[in-house]
């Protein structure tokens, strides 16, 4: 857990700031029993994302992407936000969070009742054909899959669809860098939690915001590869942590 001083200089931090952001990633995700993918246990031990998430194997063979999908919906689907994400809802309730930028696809963000969300890898409860563009929202799409219905299909052209999910060899979409960026340069604090800082270019945006001038408070199980940026390094879960640096 946490060292108690740390905590304390955290939380006054947290009461201190008034355009705070945060960044998540597939930490702040796992006590709500969706399991990191690149964990013990995660999805890339039993799929290899090079033969299941490239955009390549995707239009060769979608059938073996949403094999893949199939379980992840399972687990997406019954997923419920946690205390961290509430904790993040609290803030932007309190008028103190100007948004979360997150890695994840799970939208509990938006679950727990933060509105503000950038979605750098695209949201799970969307999708698209790839024929005539028709978009999907909502979870419907995703029942079909762990009904068995692999690939789905488009109810208007019968064409295949698309997870919004970023895969493998997708660049991030534009209009969210931009407005991740955006956040960045104008926070005074950036809380980074669950995530080892490992992909770029997102992996830079909290040294971004300390650029800009704003402190930056690190919550990660076992750190991350840019210690250095931060102010303020707390080890231990998201659930754990966040409630109690939002506890002002």
């Amino acid at each position: 857990m946490a060292d108690i001083d740390a905590i304390k200089r955290a939380k006054e931090l947290v009461s201190k700031s008034k355009k705070i952001t945060a960044f998540t990633g597939a930490g702040i995700s796992v006590d709500s029993g969706i399991p990191d993918f690149r964990s013990e246990g995660g999805l890339w031990e039993r799929y290899d994302p090079h033969e299941y998430a490239t955009i390549e194997s995707f239009m060769q063979n979608p059938t073996k992407f949403w094999t893949m999908g199939r379980e992840l919906a399972k687990t997406i689907l019954k997923a419920e936000p946690n205390s961290a994400h509430d904790g993040l809802a609290k803030l932007e309730a309190d008028g103190k969070l100007i948004g979360v930028i997150t890695q994840n696809i799970d939208n509990l963000h938006q679950a727990a009742g933060n509105e503000r969300v950038v979605e750098l890898h695209g949201n799970y409860l969307r999708a698209h054909c790839i024929e005539c563009n028709a978009e999907y929202v909502g979870d419907k799409v995703h029942q079909s899959v762990v009904n068995g219905e692999i690939p789905p299909k488009c109810e208007k052209c019968n064409g295949v669809l698309k997870s919004e999910a970023i895969l493998f060899g997708e660049q991030l979409p534009e209009a969210a860098m931009s407005k991740a960026a955006d956040m960045c340069r104008n926070t005074d604090l950036m809380l980074v939690i669950g995530t080892s800082l490992s992909i770029y270019p997102a992996a830079f945006l909290p040294q971004l915001a300390k650029n800009s001038g704003a402190k930056v408070i690190l919550v990660n199980l076992e750190g991350t590869n840019r210690d250095s940026v931060a102010d303020i390094v707390l080890k231990g879960r998201a659930t754990e942590v966040i409630p109690k640096i939002v506890d002002y």
